[in-house]
């Protein structure tokens, strides 16, 4: 379109353009028509009329010195006015002023002549909220908090526009700040590579503007870098590799090149080598939706769940707290009364040794300072037999498999119930050093002759002269050395210790971690031997049956040696052959080893792995990935500490690059044909399976798996035997299972639906379990397993910085069938998932029914999911039932 003063406006150009677009989609844009100018007072007063096949639009401009001006609108909507004001630019010359109105009137002529698109379907009401440039964590805080850093941030009254991501609260994506700041600036004719705070304030209205298609321009703007009004296939590109650079999707990144034309192919099916704004409004729009669409019988039941779920605050602070205790006991029952046990044994224990010393003669003299000691003693003694059953791995994943005791014994809980055990020794072993080196001892020293005399047959007949001779003694050393070792022990067994958390200097940091606190836990041997040493030579007690600390000891102690003896016995023969071997993205290191004879185990289990190539005596606990129908084991070992990053580099030495095609970064295959000479496989053994949470999965027809990260490993191995069931009764309903099988007696497989959300940050963790994703797409006919995939590095749906990647993921699946983000045929969601409306599905889509929830993962989201269970469990018919397990 060309503009022209006091002339005869000519239609042709108007007409070629719109036939040569008419075989193009429908779409109803901005504005398309002849421009026709009049002179008045000294300004100019330019007319364009665009003909439509119901209406004619007329727009009169106001062409001044220093303005272009809106002056009248005839005809049209408010898309119309708005699209129209536009225009009222402040460009430097006539000349500059005209090819801007140009520009403008042919960007919004580019498509007004074809049909609208349907903004009224639920896909398209969903993408009119998106395309949003300010999140709420960024948009909630307003003009006056962008002023003020504005203040801060200026440089001689302008903010240069490298300090723009950080000035409007866009920290995490400066590149894509500087994008959008170069496209405000071009819109507005701003050639500076700084503002100043009023044009920061048009910027700001303009990004943080709630009309869609404001926000829709910002974008397309954006994208045309040259400001023609058209999208050329290598700003498509740019695009893409900024907006997956913005969301950390490198392999995106990577193939920015391919996904542009892809692109390009759906949006210019004629070739022309551009695109047009109405074509990104179609993309956007028209996208498939990501979310299953709700019918109204589901909706109605939904928001009657809803006004069921709004908390209601009882008035009554008697009948709150009562009402508060009671839901506190259904849910803890099996803990209250395990702790009710225990702490009536070790009262009963502390009472019954403190009276029987209160009626002793040793009380003249030392008073309750012996009878506090000896209780804290009795104690200790039970505690210190007591506290290796939580650690007898065997045998309770025996009691928990083969009998009913789970039902009231919490064994999920055995390590938190071993620590507070350990508490219980700690309080003991200071009552008793305490009461004796404070108060027993200085008591003795300076009590007179008369008062020693009952107490020569236990301290011989001269009376000690001075402490240290109740130090040198076999009592005193042995104690004070077990003090020393367990205050080692405790101390490194912290979180702060353990996991590395705190920043000590280097010499101090290679004495905490994880093998710090292997090791020191392992003193535990000269402890019991010291503790039994101690129990024996006592100053009070000098006939050996009422010496009770080897009474105390001898069972659970037989019981843990065996079970040591077990572990070695098993290990040793249970050396596996190296299958393959795969270091992932995000640092994961895959084993598959060869299955020993016998080996049998339940999903959700896991096993201890020995390298005896880092150490023989180290063995480090991992959950099995593979199904109990594989014919191998598989683990997945995130390298984070000092024996796992020794462990991925032996492997990283003995493996080939991967091939073309294959996923890791590393591989191993010792397959069948494989002619390449194999270089020595460190040597690893097993030893398990041993009991977890996750294997209770069997005992629930649905089923809520959660894990965030490397916690999917046990949830996978889950879907895998869910998987495994599903196809064998796809082949006994096909009679394509032998005889024998068919007349198999065990017990029908309970579970009959698994919902799985998996929650990573990084886009390359998929590929750990990529072949297990496409499998239960391809295998899973009856939608039996519905899966979930989360990538939290990616913006939220709504988000202008993930739009682009939220349109090409629609495309690309709906061409191919694969997900861009995880390159599987699951459909990846961005952002994080709104677990109240997870378990709002799941009680919507199984009403009386009870769910297993199944959670492994940081520690960080145990409390909302375990809260949003009670809730659930309390308000609706349906029962979840929370199992988690940390790492």
């Amino acid at each position: 379109m060309e503009i022209h003063d006091n002339q005869q406006e000519s239609w042709s150009e108007t007409e070629s353009t719109e036939s040569r677009r008419s075989s193009r989609v429908g779409y109803s844009g901005p504005l398309s028509g002849p421009l026709v100018s009049n002179k008045r007072n000294g300004s100019k007063n330019k007319s364009a009329r665009f003909k439509d096949d119901n209406e004619m639009v007329e727009i009169t401009l106001d062409v001044r010195d220093d303005s272009v001006s809106v002056q009248n609108i005839r005809g049209g909507d408010s898309e119309t006015a708005f699209l129209a004001s536009r225009l009222e630019m402040r460009p430097t010359s006539l000349s500059a002023r005209l090819r801007q109105v140009s520009q403008e009137l042919k960007r919004m002529t580019s498509s007004k002549a074809f049909d609208r698109v349907d903004r009224s379907k639920s896909g398209a009401a969903r993408a009119l909220k998106g395309l949003k440039f300010m999140t709420k964590s960024v948009g909630t805080e307003g003009w006056s908090q962008v002023e003020k850093r504005f203040d801060e941030l200026a440089v001689e009254g302008k903010l240069p526009k490298t300090r723009f991501s950080q000035c409007i609260g866009m920290n995490e994506s400066k590149d894509f700040a500087g994008e959008l700041f170069d496209a405000l600036a071009r819109r507005r004719g701003i050639t500076s590579a700084s503002i100043t705070k009023d044009e920061l304030r048009e910027f700001w209205d303009q990004i943080t503007d709630q009309s869609f298609d404001s926000r829709l321009q910002t974008f397309f703007d954006m994208v045309d870098k040259n400001a023609d009004g058209r999208i050329a296939e290598e700003e498509v590109k740019e695009i893409i590799a900024l907006s997956a650079s913005a969301n950390k999707l490198s392999k995106i990144q990577e193939r920015a090149e391919e996904y542009a034309a892809l692109i390009m192919e759906e949006l210019d099916p004629n070739n022309l080598g551009y695109i047009e704004l109405y074509n990104l409004e179609m993309l956007l729009l028209q996208a498939p939706a990501q979310s299953a669409h709700i019918t109204t019988d589901s909706r109605v039941l939904s928001q009657m769940l809803s006004q069921k779920l709004v908390p209601t605050k009882e008035r009554n602070p008697i009948k709150r707290g009562f009402r508060a205790l009671a839901y506190f006991i259904q849910d803890n029952w099996k803990r209250i009364w395990i702790l009710a046990l225990w702490l009536g044994i070790c009262a009963g224990l502390f009472t019954w040794k403190f009276i029987q010393y209160k009626h002793r003669a040793v009380f003249d003299i030392m008073g309750y300072c012996v009878t506090t000691a000896k209780g804290g003693a009795e104690t200790t003694k039970f505690n210190m037999a007591l506290i290796l059953l939580p650690v007898c791995r065997n045998t309770i994943t025996w009691l928990r498999s083969r009998t009913k005791l789970g039902m009231v014994v919490p064994f999920d809980d055995n390590i938190n119930f071993h620590k507070v055990i350990a508490f219980g020794i700690a309080i003991g072993v200071g009552l008793h050093a305490i009461s004796h080196l404070t108060c027993d001892f200085p008591r003795l020293l300076h009590a007179t002759d008369a008062e020693y005399e009952p107490m020569k047959p236990f301290f011989g007949d001269e009376r000690p002269n001075n402490y240290w001779w109740f130090v040198k003694g076999t009592e005193g050393w042995t104690g004070v050395v077990m003090v020393v070792l367990m205050a080692i022990a405790f101390i490194l067994a912290q979180p702060w210790f353990r996991r590395n958390r705190l920043n000590l200097p280097k010499p101090l940091k290679k004495l905490t971690g994880f093998n710090a606190f292997w090791y020191s836990h392992h003193l535990f041997v000269i402890v019991y031997v010291l503790f039994i040493i101690h129990g024996y030579f006592l100053y009070l007690q000098k006939k050996w049956y009422k010496k009770t600390t080897w009474m105390y000891l001898a069972v659970p102690m037989i019981l843990y040696g065996c079970e040591r003896l077990v572990r070695a016995f098993r290990s040793g023969y249970k050396s596996v052959r190296i299958q393959k071997v795969a270091v992932y993205p995000g640092n994961v290191l895959a084993l598959q080893v060869s299955k020993p004879q016998g080996f049998k185990y339940t999903s959700g289990q896991y096993i201890y792995v020995n390298c005896s190539d880092i150490s023989p005596f180290e063995w480090h606990p991992f959950s099995i990935t593979s199904a109990p129908g594989d014919d191998y084991i598989s683990v997945h070992i995130r390298t984070l500490g000092d024996w796992t990053s020794q462990l991925k580099g032996i492997f990283a030495k003995a493996c080939q690059p991967a091939s073309d095609g294959q996923s890791g970064l590393l591989r191993a295959d010792m397959l069948p044909g494989n002619n390449k000479p194999i270089p020595r496989m460190p040597r690893l053994r097993i030893d398990g399976p041993y009991g977890a949470p996750a294997q209770d999965y069997k005992n629930y027809e649905v089923l809520l798996l959660v894990g965030l990260g490397i916690g999917a490993t046990p949830l996978i191995s889950i879907l895998k035997d869910v998987l495994n069931n599903i196809k064998q009764q796809q082949d006994l309903e096909e009679g394509a299972v032998e005889n024998g099988v068919k007349n198999n007696k065990k017990k029908p497989f309970v579970t009959k639906r698994a919902y799985f959300y998996w929650v990573t940050r990084e886009q390359g963790s998929f590929e750990w379990f990529k072949s297990v994703m496409n499998e239960i797409a391809e295998n899973d006919k009856e939608g039996v397993i519905e899966l979930h995939n989360y990538c939290t590095s990616v913006y939220e749906e709504g988000d202008a910085r993930s739009a682009l990647i939220t349109m090409l993921q629609s495309l690309h699946h709906a061409k191919s069938g694969v997900d861009i983000v995880s390159e599987t045929r699951i459909k990846t969601h961005f952002a994080r998932p709104n677990w109240r409306t997870v378990y709002k599905h799941a009680a919507l889509k199984h009403p009386d029914k009870r769910v297993g929830v199944f959670y492994c993962g940081t520690h960080g989201l145990v409390g909302e999911l375990k809260r949003l269970s009670l809730d659930f469990s309390r308000k609706t018919s349906t029962k979840f039932d929370f199992h988690k397990e940390n790492f």
